[in-house]
């Protein structure tokens, strides 16, 4: 790509000129140019020639291709007339020229009609069992009649190789039934069965159609394994009623029919026909999974299979008709219709049979009974149909006179009922036996279905002593002794291990001692020099706690104390300034209480400095004292303070009536100073359990994640918890904006001294 490429397209004359002479003229430059440009538009029209695909234009030559060339996506455009176009096929459909046919995939496009005239161009594609073409754009061009359909043997119909053509086959309805818009029909032909679709006009009674001889001419399509692209089952799409055409019908009503005993199914008769219903009747002995059921009669049993719904009871009398026909070398009556009868149900008793006579050809399907020893048993699990409930088979295998046979029961009841019998028992099972014969007519196997299985009977349980018991002892044995000699030879090498070890740890034990003794020696000097050091440290530790407490003391006193009092004192100079110029008098009221003020707080400054007991007289008030102390707060800011008490009052400790009264003197505080309110109130409550005080005020109230912390400068909160812990309490603050703020500290009864007062007090005072 990125160096020159030097095309020569000169001829020998042209070489030979050039040569001759060295500067050729323009003219002959521009016709050498136009040359080049015409080859290499040449070579560019011969390449695209070269890779452009062949466009098919026949059915047959898609239909003809192989795998690998149907899925090079090769071009098509084939005109033909739509032979099947069934609305189960959704926008899908058959096209035949006059080579043959091939399937469309129009998935979700625009469904034709049988007989229209198409243009189609589109792709081949392997498909899923033969070509096909997909991708289509099609147009509708005209109608036409549907082509002729040929006649094929039944065989090259099964073998599939008439897919996508339109072919006429004959045979006997087996059994129909409607479907929406569309008849389904069973058809046999030559011992061969295959399905047939067509319009539901054809037959308002479908029963009606059963074993008649028909003719059906339709296109041809095959149910396949995708995975696989193998064969499974051949259908044919039937468009138009006059492509499905009833030869002879049914005679006459079959359950009018003279009744056939069961065993004479496949015995000669004058009358016999394949083609031909036939009746009979007897008692059911057996229905399994809905569609096959039992008869018996006083010749021997039958099995039916239908696929007529309905379930019926063993020991009722019913009458069926049906098709002849073999299952592995032994009659059975197919695509059979039943008819209940008003006769009573009779009491089936199982025959009891025996292996000779099985081998002899007698009770095939019968109901019979039959004794064997229980050598093992399988349990399986299988999802049902549409969405029914899980379906427990349990098969136990049994052998009798040196045969092995099967006994299988469905149901959970079954499961539970005979996967309790235990293994190596002698059981007796009453079940219809189903046998497999080869084409001499000899038997190679046989099985039991159980109905109910309480049909199973342990007639003699198995000795304790079972082989697999037995087997299991000489395992356990075998292992015991293994481990045993294991132990043996792995205990011996550690004993010879072990002298060794003891030989070195007498060395090593002189040596220890004598490192022990020079170690105990250093222990006791460092002993001492620790007992030293950590005399001195604890020394310094009770020091510097002292120091904190202290610290942490003086800090809490002067906050309480001096702060609450500093900030009383600005509030009375406050109104006595603004008091000054129109009421000198209250102004100078307001100074006097301020340097009253003033002077009880270098009293109480004193007291926390040297730790006095903050109280007035001897008999301390707690109530009275922080209503001495809000009065002094509240005085002049517009805040109506009341104290109020509430049960038998008690004297409490000195420290918890010390850090009381510290807590509501700065919760006063808190409210004169921040929240604008017009109202306070304190109430103390002695109660039997805990002590309560609590202040409360209509204030400005503040959001709890907004409150002012250490952070800020503010330790009030802070320090009535500190307080709080102190005293074996918890203080709570509750506060909203708009809706004012409470305080509330509880203590533990615990905590107080029980000296009551006389009276229970539930006095109000006002400041």
């Amino acid at each position: 790509m990125g160096g020159w490429i030097k095309l020569d397209c000169r001829t020998n004359a042209s070489i030979m000129r050039h040569r001759r002479k060295l500067m050729p003229q323009p003219k002959k430059i521009i016709r050498l140019g136009a040359l080049f440009a015409s080859g290499v538009i040449a070579f560019a029209r011969l390449a695209n020639a070269a890779e452009e695909k062949p466009v098919l234009t026949h059915a047959a030559d898609v239909i003809s291709l192989s795998v690998e060339q149907a899925s090079a996506s090769l071009r098509v455009s084939v005109t033909g007339v739509v032979t099947v176009a069934d609305a189960a096929l959704k926008g899908r459909f058959f096209v035949q020229d006059a080579t043959g046919g091939v399937f469309v995939d129009n998935a979700g496009g625009q469904r034709p009609e049988p007989g229209d005239v198409l243009e189609i161009s589109g792709i081949t594609h392997a498909g899923a069992y033969a070509p096909i073409i997909t991708s289509p754009q099609v147009k509708k061009v005209g109608k036409a009649p549907l082509p002729p359909a040929k006649g094929v043997p039944i065989e090259r119909l099964m073998s599939g190789a008439e897919d996508s053509q339109r072919v006429e086959v004959s045979g006997v309805v087996r059994s129909a039934r409607l479907d929406g818009e569309r008849l389904i029909v069973d058809m046999v032909s030559g011992g061969y069965r295959f399905r047939v679709y067509a319009p539901s006009s054809i037959a308002k009674d479908p029963q009606k159609l059963v074993a008649s001889q028909v003719v059906a001419r339709g296109t041809a399509a095959e149910a396949h394994n995708r995975s696989l692209r193998q064969l499974i089952a051949v259908e044919l799409y039937v468009p138009t009623l006059a492509d499905f055409v009833v030869e002879k019908s049914e005679a006459e009503d079959p359950f009018l029919q003279p009744l056939v005993p069961l065993n004479a199914l496949a015995q000669y008769r004058r009358e016999n026909s394949l083609v031909e219903r036939v009746h009979v009747k007897g008692a059911v002995t057996l229905q399994r999974a809905g569609q096959i059921v039992f008869l018996r009669d006083d010749t021997g049993g039958l099995q039916i299979k239908s696929s007529q719904p309905g379930t019926f009871t063993p020991g009722e009398i019913i009458e069926a008709v049906g098709f002849a026909a073999f299952d592995g070398f032994l009659p059975v009556l197919e695509d059979a219709v039943f008819k209940p009868t008003k006769e009573t149900y009779v009491n089936v008793a199982p025959q009891p049979a025996s292996i000779e006579q099985l081998q002899n050809g007698l009770h095939h399907a019968d109901w019979v009974t039959m004794s064997g020893k229980l050598m093992d048993r399988t349990i399986r699990d299988t999802q049902a149909k549409n969405n029914e409930p899980l379906n427990s088979r349990i098969t136990l295998v049994l052998q009798t006179e040196n045969v092995v046979y099967t006994a299988e029961a469905e149901g959970s009841e079954a499961r539970a009922v005979l996967a309790a019998i235990p293994i190596g028992s002698t059981v007796k099972v009453a079940g219809v036996c189903l046998k497999d014969i080869d084409n001499e007519g000899k038997m190679t196997a046989f099985r039991l279905l159980i109905g109910n299985p309480r049909d199973v009977v342990v007639i003699r349980k198995p000795s304790w002593l079972t082989p697999q018991r037995l087997l299991t002892g000489v395992a356990s044995l075998s292992v015991v002794l293994v481990v045993i000699m294991s132990w043996t030879i792995m205990v011996s090498r550690k004993n010879s291990v072990l002298k060794f070890l003891i030989q070195e740890r007498e060395k090593s034990q002189l040596e220890l001692q004598r490192a022990h003794d020079l170690l105990e020696d250093r222990v006791k000097e460092r002993t001492e020099q620790l007992k030293f050091e950590i005399t001195a440290r604890k020394e310094a530790e009770v020091q510097f706690k002292g120091v904190l407490a202290e610290r942490t003391r003086v800090a809490q006193e002067l906050h309480d104390t001096l702060e609450q009092t500093l900030t009383g004192i600005g509030l009375q100079l406050d109104t006595a300034a603004k008091l000054f110029e129109r009421d000198a008098q209250g102004a100078n009221r307001h100074l006097e209480l301020s340097r009253n003020m003033l002077r009880q707080s270098q009293i109480e400054l004193r007291r926390s400095v040297w730790d006095l007991r903050s109280r007035a007289l001897e008999q301390f008030d707690l109530a009275e004292a922080l209503r001495r102390s809000g009065r002094q707060m509240t005085e002049g800011t517009g805040v109506k303070f009341e104290v109020q008490t509430a049960g038998n009052a008690k004297s409490l400790p000195e420290v918890v009536e010390e850090n009381l009264l510290r807590i509501g003197q700065e919760a006063v505080t808190n409210i004169v100073k921040h929240s604008g309110a017009t109202q306070a109130r304190l109430t103390l409550e002695f109660g039997a359990e805990k002590f309560i005080l609590q202040v409360t005020d209509n204030g400005s109230g503040f959001a709890a994640e907004n409150g002012s912390g250490p952070r800020n400068g503010h330790f009030g909160i802070l320090g009535m918890s500190e307080r709080a812990k102190r005293i074996g309490g918890q203080v709570s603050v509750t506060s909203a904006p708009g809706e004012g703020t409470t305080v509330r500290v509880e203590i533990p009864a615990d905590r107080q001294v029980v000296h009551p007062t006389n009276g229970k007090h539930d006095n109000t005072s006002t400041a």
